[in-house]
């Protein structure tokens, strides 16, 4: 099962948060491929400069950084509209997630659930 990141997985292996780091350790040293959307990236990329641990979890091999299509996109936003929600990020987040039976790293879980309660989710 692959692993799925969010913007707040990103945010804490940006912060050096040990536990989160070793969820995605874990996950790479299984051979489970971390996927973080496109959108995920936006959210957190500031100075690539200050983010040396965040550059290198998204240059890692084992990582796809997953573009949101035309088509992803309009799911999403009736995801957004079906939840009475209105990030798009989440809800590509929910997506992919979907698309590759994933589980999510999150720190949103409440976000999440409230897009799709049956994805599985793992606090960061």
């Amino acid at each position: 099962m692959s692993l799925v990141l969010d913007a707040g997985a990103l945010i804490a292996v940006d912060r050096a948060d040990r536990a989160t780091a070793a969820i995605i350790e874990a996950a790479r040293l299984d051979r489970r491929t971390v996927i973080i959307p496109a959108g995920v990236v936006g959210q957190v990329w500031r100075e690539g400069g200050r983010q040396a641990r965040l550059a290198r979890v998204l240059r890692a091999r084992d990582v796809v950084i997953e573009p949101l299509t035309d088509a992803e996109a309009r799911a999403a936003g009736v995801l957004c509209g079906r939840a009475d929600t209105s990030d798009v990020v989440d809800a590509s987040v929910v997506i992919a997630a979907r698309r590759h039976r994933a589980t999510v790293l999150t720190s949103d879980r409440h976000d999440l659930e409230a897009l799709d309660p049956s994805i599985p989710l793992v606090d960061c």
